[in-house]
């Protein structure tokens, strides 16, 4: 709202310094600090009002050493994390932007089915909380909209010529240049290879002249399985104080350099990679997304006064899927969220090898002493706060590995 503001008083009255807010560095450093601000200010206060409701944690008995300390410990904290990230949002970003609404949504949507989940398990006494079957039909919901608006909206285009010409070149002949095609496409970023952009259309090339328009039919259930994936991952990783919300925090800004980089044409160019028009605008929310969640782990980090809930692990991981996707960086995601993807892999190999084991041998056996992986490090006696600090390291060096992807290839 205040960009648009701000814009008034540039362009119709001509009010000095007001032009800076047109640059997304400036927005994006404003949206940081404001929800940085909130996110511990304010936090208090919602913590403060979870307790009268005596919105408290059950804790189930799992033999983990302290857990039953934090019986009682206020859930639902995923409520501040939203708050502290759209307030900012909506008053810095573009909000006529694509992508600006579309993470709106994302936000707003993945933020009610965590919220309903919590209720259920907290005011209705129903430890499993919303089916299993209700939060995939949400999320697959999700990605219908992500992906049709992704597919069907023409402010959505990327220009993939931009490593191939000099924008910098200046020339006094009177030479007509090919006019910058800004094109609709399903192309998306293979890390690590030298020509590294796939088109998931050529996956219906075996059908015949005219498959580009049948595009969506990949594409689409492409983005339900990210959005699935990744917001269940997220959810299993917040089981031990400040772990999901401090390699989210890594994730998300390592996803703000790349979407800064494809939003700016000069970056685009000089890295070679391809450029999405309008993208950029992304960065404001990304901003202001890393400081509540910096603000929240103020809050979080052991020993921890509030926790996310699903109100918050399903709203982060949503966010994250739906980044990677519209800056076409979504293959990069085993990569960079991969301690999501570990927690989900511990949990799936978990759970195959006790039904394998007992339907062979008549005995279920583990693998790990629990899963998801970072509750078999608290079996083995490790205390909470190093196995989250280690996590946040390995979480920093695959972020740090990701971003050499711009130029490793």
């Amino acid at each position: 709202m205040l960009y648009y503001l701000f814009e008034y008083l540039d362009k119709t009255l001509d009010v000095s310094g007001t032009g800076v807010f047109q640059y997304i560095t400036v927005r994006s450093a404003l949206a940081f600090m404001l929800s940085l601000l909130l996110s511990t200010i304010y936090g208090k206060r919602i913590i403060q009002f979870l307790q009268r409701q005596q919105v408290g944690e059950t804790v189930r008995e799992l033999g983990l050493a302290g857990q039953n300390e934090k019986a009682g410990t206020p859930t639902m904290g995923g409520l501040i994390i939203i708050f502290a990230t759209l307030v900012p949002v909506m008053l810095f970003a573009k909000l006529h932007n694509i992508y600006i609404v579309m993470l709106i949504v994302t936000t707003l949507w993945m933020g009610t089915i965590g919220f309903i989940d919590d209720y259920i398990k907290i005011f209705k006494k129903d430890k499993e909380g919303l089916k299993g079957i209700f939060k995939v039909v949400g999320q697959v919901g999700l990605g219908l909209i992500v992906g049709s608006v992704l597919y069907f909206s023409p402010a959505v285009t990327v220009r993939q010529d931009t490593g191939k010409i000099n924008i910098f070149n200046v020339t006094t002949e009177n030479v007509i240049a090919p006019a910058p095609v800004e094109e609709k496409s399903t192309v998306t970023t293979i890390p690590f290879f030298k020509n590294n952009e796939f088109d998931y259309a050529e996956l219906l090339a075996w059908t015949g002249d005219g498959y580009q328009k049948w595009a969506w039919l990949v594409f689409i259930p492409v983005v339900i399985f990210i959005i699935t994936a990744v917001s269940n991952g997220a959810n299993l990783t917040d089981g031990i104080d400040g772990l999901a919300a401090g390699t989210s925090a890594v994730s998300v800004l390592a996803l703000g350099i790349f979407t800064f980089v494809s939003g700016n044409i000069i970056f685009s160019n000089y890295l070679n990679i391809m450029y999405i028009p309008n993208s950029g605008e992304m960065t404001v929310f990304i901003a202001a997304f890393v400081g509540a969640l910096i603000g929240f782990l103020w809050y979080n980090s052991y020993p921890a006064s509030v926790f996310m809930g699903d109100t918050g692990s399903l709203t982060i991981g949503g966010i994250i899927a739906v980044l990677a996707i519209a800056v076409r960086k979504e293959m990069l995601i085993p990569l960079l969220c991969g301690i999501f993807l570990v927690e989900n892999f511990s949990v799936v190999l978990q759970v195959s090898y006790f039904k394998y084991t007992k339907k062979r041998f008549g005995e279920g056996r583990r693998i790990f002493l629990m899963s998801p992986l970072h509750h078999h490090y608290q079996k083995k006696g490790y205390h909470e706060s190093k196995i989250v600090t280690r996590f946040w390291i390995v979480a920093i060096m695959l972020a740090i590995l990701s971003i050499i992807t711009l130029k490793l290839r």
